[in-house]
């Protein structure tokens, strides 16, 4: 991304790999050995799926239930709350994206290949099948929408908010890296870079991998069910594994190009094709119905949603849950850790109030209406008996879409877009996926190898085949759920983690750039031009060589005399003071070079396309999670000053002796 990844855990680094070891051979290791043993043992694995999703759901249900409604209220009330005002980055820095590409892209990594699979099929199934009472009825067409819009609506964002906002804040605001263990720093410090890190990690790429998985599986039968109604293709899962091979090779194409060339590009796309087939169907379909509806729908959803957002059937039990409910939320909660980490790596400049009210909303509307559209629209060709609908998704789900849009004037033409629509949202998917869980194993690397984004791209299309094989629609919701069970615990420290972390912010927040050359013995006018100076990287790197290395080793050495046992670390770009205290954790006093952007009057071009044009200062980020600190220009004395008041809170805080 750029400056953001100076604390990285430490990896194997080189030009062929760029790794943090136990993160990556773990992950490809349990990946791999998942592939290959359900390849292998097809029939085994079914069995295993079906038992695991039995316990998972009768067991866990209830869990799932509660932690996504506690994700949906911590979303509101950071969106509400004074922290609001807080940007995901310097005071100063400005959104990396405009509006409509920021849309577009964490809309398409969100949802996309998903609102095609279930636009009319999941309608359709809860008007013919409902959890509760009579179906086709009109009664149940109207609870189908709600339910619909419930599965689809605020509750999933607020998942993906959570990960997302963690991710951005720690790494745009506190200089952690932007992976998913820097979350938990405020509660276990720089353990993070250690085992329970690593395990945290790890849990994040598992549960990408199957939520991605999962969405290509449900892309793949979508797209062979197209083929099957334009063009007379067999249905099954030869053609299937075909088809996920084929556009994996086109994914790995747009994973070499990068996120602003091939990811940004698809995603706009996305968005175009994704407006032109929703105009189509709105405008030759019944208009006035379907704007109708979706007023009608929205008021339903927002009237239920308290009472459908705690609803775990536990006085009448039935399947539905497990098979609808649960299933959302685990596939969610799968997502997340790549969702999270794609819309906060969009996401920089903007404030918390601005991402958690675009994220959770704006998407949210869209979707609402897409499923108004395709959903309300099924329904009434099954009520009025032009398409029976109803009965064509309880005999192959994937293909209800086409048969629909086949009813509909140019049917053939808008078939073939949507076709084509699902195919680039496959992309698009796996090509997120396999950038997101490169940047997770690198430890996020700055510049990894093109194999290593290939070779995860590559893995999910081949989970996604061994799931179709081994049970089809049913394997894919069964890994969703079990894949997310871990990750759901993660994410309820995560919100700790960063509620901590917004507690400790000062009034003003983010780095604190009035405190620069506050050097005792500079006048004003000194001070004010240290401020104002754009510094280049090596007058920052001198800094650290020729004041800040000689006042760290100072400081140092009279701890040594004291009986204390104090490391100065110096890598590239920053350097730190570590004093252990053994069960009381330690002390850091770490300086690093920061890059910053220049502000856009300077620099108008796109900053993806600018990212050189930079200025730098030396900030201090200690291990007491304290706002970062400009400390450029400082003399020897001031920073030795500045390191023993931080050293003092410290001592008074965690009780050393």
């Amino acid at each position: 991304m750029n400056d953001l990844n100076d604390q990285r855990p430490l990896g194997r680094r080189g030009p062929r790999m760029q790794v943090n070891p136990p993160v990556f051979f773990t992950s490809a290791g349990l990946t791999l050995a998942f592939a290959g043993l359900s390849a292998l043992f097809p029939t085994q694995a079914k069995s295993i799926f079906d038992t695991l999703q039995a316990t998972i759901v009768h067991e866990f249900g209830w869990f799932y239930i509660a932690v996504v409604a506690g994700f949906l209220g911590f979303a509101i009330f950071l969106m509400l709350s004074r922290y609001g005002d807080v940007k995901l980055g310097p005071d100063d820095s400005e959104p990396d994206y405009s509006y409509l590409s920021w849309f577009a892209m964490l809309f398409s990594a969100g949802m996309g290949i998903g609102l095609i699979f279930f636009g009319v099929a999941e309608p359709i199934q809860h008007y013919a099948t409902p959890p509760v009472g009579e179906g086709k009825t009109i009664e149940a067409a109207q609870r189908a929408m709600v339910l619909t819009f419930f599965h689809w609506g605020v509750h999933a964002w607020a998942i993906y908010i959570v990960v997302g906002l963690a991710l951005a804040y720690f790494s745009f605001r506190r200089g952690l890296p932007l992976t998913v263990r820097s979350a938990l720093h405020p509660l276990i410090g720089d353990r993070i870079n250690g085992p329970i890190g690593h395990a945290i990690d790890i849990f994040a790429v598992l549960g990408t991998i199957f939520g991605v998985a999962t969405s290509l599986g449900l892309g793949v039968l979508q797209v062979n069910a197209g083929f099957t109604h334009l063009f007379g293709v067999p249905n099954n899962t030869f053609v299937q594994i075909i088809l996920i091979a084929a556009i994996t090779g086109c994914a790995t194409l747009s994973v070499a190009s990068g996120l602003d060339k091939g990811v940004k590009i698809l995603s706009e796309l996305n968005i175009i094709l994704a407006v032109v087939l929703l105009a189509f169907v709105l405008v030759t379909g019944s208009t006035v119905f379907l704007l109708q509806a979706f007023v009608q729908n929205v008021g339903a959803y927002l009237g239920a949603v308290v009472e459908r957002t705690l609803q775990t059937y536990a006085y009448k039990p039935n399947e539905w849950l497990g098979s609808w409910t649960l299933f959302y939320w685990g596939w969610w909660i799968a997502w997340s850790p790549f969702v999270g980490m794609f819309i906060a790596r969009i996401s920089r400049g903007r404030t918390i109030r601005e991402f958690v009210t675009g994220v959770l909303l704006v998407p949210v509307l869209f979707t609402f209406f897409w499923m108004t559209v395709f959903g309300n629209s099924a329904i009434e060709m099954d009520r009025s008996g032009a398409v029976p609908l109803a009965q064509i998704v309880k005999d192959n789900m994937p293909v209800a879409l086409f048969e629909m849009l086949g009813h509909l004037p140019f049917g053939t033409i808008a078939s073939g877009v949507a076709m084509l629509l699902v195919i680039f949202f496959f992309i698009t998917s796996a090509d997120s996926g396999a950038l997101v869980i490169d940047m997770i194993t690198s430890g996020a690397a700055d510049n990894p190898p093109l194999w290593q984004r290939v070779f995860w791209a590559v893995s999910s299309g081949a989970i996604a085949a061994v799931l179709l094989v081994a049970g089809g629609l049913e394997a894919l919701q069964t890994a969703a759920i079990a894949s997310a069970l871990p990750f759901s615990v993660v994410m309820i420290f995560i919100c700790y983690g960063l509620l901590r972390a917004l507690q400790m912010e000062g009034r003003s927040g983010g780095l604190d750039l009035s405190s620069a050359a506050a050097s005792g013995g500079l006048s004003w006018q000194d001070r004010l031009a240290a401020i104002t100076r754009s510094y280049r990287k090596e007058d920052l790197e001198t800094f650290l060589d020729d004041t800040v290395a000689p006042a760290l080793e100072a400081v140092a050495g009279q701890m040594r005399e004291s009986g204390l046992s104090p490391e100065v670390v110096r890598t590239a770009e920053r350097i730190d003071l570590i004093v252990p205290y053994g069960d009381r954790g330690a002390f850091r006093y770490g300086i690093r070079v920061r890059g910053l952007r220049n502000p856009s009057f300077a620099w108008a071009e796109n900053p993806s396309r600018s990212s050189n044009q930079r200025h730098y200062r030396a900030v201090v980020q200690t291990s007491e999670g304290d706002r970062p600190h400009d400390v450029t220009g400082y003399g020897r004395d001031r920073l030795i000053d500045d390191l023993l008041k931080r050293y003092a809170q410290f001592r008074a805080v965690r009780g050393a002796a």
